[in-house]
């Protein structure tokens, strides 16, 4: 269930206060997760990010038994852990700076495979959220689409979204806030039987990890940096959905969001993503397998945007939306600078060929064609 070794990232994932991108830095300047507790303090000290603190706790080697005890527990529980240079570790998430030196898993999934979507949202979901989330699930499966579905097993959005994903016998990941020795909250420990035997449990915490507040934050970034689109649902001015939403602009990852009625609290979230840009408004699944450019199985055909249309454009907006329709996406200075033209002046015409449904905003100030 392990590789030969992986104690030693454990054990250096359990430096009190050392961080995923500190581990990865220690490991890479020594050489390897085994010659860091090789190591001599002094040479410790000289590492970027390692002071005389984390020098100090790697010197006298306690977490080594610990983390031994790890390799116990997870081997009586049928439980799955890589390292972040193991071959199975997820993909997605090796392109993380701070994803988690160790992965723990419980269940039956494969990282690296198909599609993978994030739906997130507030813990107290409306009718209309829930019913969304529902609506925009069964849409992807109609549509021949079986993405795997990724949220957090809280209240709210996030147990809809695994409790569909199941119900359509999609496979689902519920990466929590906590070890994997314990289900919080305690309502959902028959959907996480569910999720293991359709999906998967999992967590960078070793056992016996307290539940903390904080640590439902840390955990947001498996979250985002697993998935190659987080779908944000419902949330108020203020939430977790919010963070992984924004973790996800960070890796470079599509964002996208529902939007709601103005004045309608737990839709001002969502409504600030997509006013800010920084997620693509959605209504429906199609929008999605647009975004995406996820071709649909069902028979419906995505259409490139033909070029004849072009001939009806204004010269400068001909430009912009060649130069759109050679490329997969691009951003407005990129292509300011590629059709050598003032930002602002692109800027209008990109604006123009959105009211006209030829041009669609992502998020990060990235552009693409409608039909692709």
């Amino acid at each position: 269930m392990y590789t030969e070794g992986l104690h030693f990232f454990i054990a250096i994932d359990m430096i009190p206060g050392i961080g995923s991108i500190n581990a990865k830095r220690l490991i890479a300047y020594c050489g390897g997760a085994e010659a860091v507790f090789k190591e001599k303090k002094a040479l410790l000290l000289k590492i970027p990010g390692i002071g005389e603190t984390l020098a100090k706790e790697i010197a006298h080697q306690k977490v080594l038994q610990r983390a031994e005890n790890e390799l116990n527990f997870i081997n009586r529980y049928n439980i799955a852990a890589y390292s972040y240079l193991d071959k199975d570790y997820p993909d997605r998430l090796k392109a993380c700076e701070d994803g988690p030196v160790v992965i723990f898993s419980k269940g039956d999934v494969n990282f690296n495979e198909g599609k993978v979507m994030a739906i997130v949202g507030t813990r107290n979901a409306t009718d209309y959220g829930k019913t969304m989330c529902e609506q925009i699930i069964e849409e992807l499966v109609t549509l021949g689409h079986s993405p795997i579905i990724v949220s957090g097993l809280a209240f709210g959005i996030d147990i809809c979204a695994h409790r569909i994903a199941l119900k359509k016998s999609l496979k689902t990941i519920a990466v929590l806030g906590h070890s994997l020795d314990t289900i919080y909250p305690s309502e959902h420990k028959n959907t996480a039987r569910e999720i293991v035997s359709h999906g998967a449990l999992v967590s960078d915490f070793p056992s016996d990890t307290k539940i903390d507040r904080k640590n439902f934050i840390k955990r947001n970034r498996i979250i985002a940096g697993l998935s190659d689109i987080t779908l944000v649902v419902e949330s108020g001015a203020k939430g977790g959905a919010l963070i992984t939403a924004d973790l996800a602009n960070s890796y470079n990852r599509d964002v996208a969001a529902l939007p709601g009625r103005t004045g309608d609290k737990y839709s001002e979230g969502c409504n600030r993503l997509i006013k800010t840009n920084r997620a693509a408004m959605v209504e429906s699944a199609v929008d999605i397998q647009e975004l995406m450019q996820w071709e649909s199985n069902t028979g419906v055909v995505k259409h490139a945007v033909q070029t004849n249309l072009f001939t009806e454009l204004l010269p400068d907006e001909k430009v912009i939306t060649e130069l759109l329709d050679s490329l997969d996406k691009e951003s407005l200075d990129a292509l300011a600078l590629r059709a050598k033209m003032p930002v602002s002046k692109v800027s209008a015409i990109l604006l123009s060929l959105e009211f006209a449904g030829i041009v669609r905003s992502l998020p990060g100030k990235q552009y693409c064609l409608t039909r692709r």
